[in-house]
């Protein structure tokens, strides 16, 4: 490995950090007045410029401007938010990083680690714990009622999705009807 620094060029590197947001929040974000400030201040130090680049679907072309004149983009805006989804910011995050800037979290990247998935495959080193992979609703059909069963409760989470969205909180009871009861964590 060498120790070349990842940003050569004579100036110093800038960085945008992205978030959700709207107008008025992107008009009045400064490296100081937001929940990232820390990495604000870390990357400072460190010498780079950073700038806040707040994210709205209805603002994608000043921010597609903004994140083109950067070296470099790390991204903090969930899946699903409110009912918001990335379907027009993920696009947007490719284009820029295949004009050069490098993108955290890149679109590509999360499809291929998978999310949630990537709690089933890393289970083993050390972190994990009794976790299951349904691949498909008859897979999950045929053998999570055994697993329920034998534990007792079960969380069930969807591959996307944050801040609790499509998380379940699964035990089974007994009384007729449906055997299983769920409830949204």
């Amino acid at each position: 490995m060498d120790n070349e620094a990842p940003f050569s060029s004579a100036r110093p590197p800038k960085v945008a950090i992205l978030w959700r947001g709207d107008h008025v929040a992107r008009t009045a974000a400064t490296p100081q007045n937001n929940r990232y400030c820390h990495i604000f201040a870390e990357l400072q130090s460190l010498g780079i410029h950073a700038e806040p680049a707040v994210y709205a679907d209805d603002m994608i072309d000043e921010v597609r401007r903004q994140l083109l004149s950067v070296d470099g983009v790390l991204v903090w805006v969930n899946p699903l938010d409110d009912g918001l989804t990335r379907a027009k910011l993920d696009p947007l995050l490719r284009e820029v990083a295949s004009e050069g800037p490098w993108v955290s979290a890149h679109p590509d990247v999360i499809l291929k680690m998978g999310v949630k998935e990537v709690l089933h495959r890393t289970k083993y080193l050390g972190w994990g714990t009794d976790t299951h992979l349904y691949r498909t609703s008859v897979e999950l059909r045929e053998s999570f009622p055994a697993r329920l069963g034998a534990g007792g409760v079960r969380v069930l989470k969807q591959n996307r999705g944050n801040a609790g969205q499509g998380v379940w909180k699964v035990a089974q009871v007994k009384r007729s009807g449906s055997p299983f009861v769920s409830v949204p964590l």
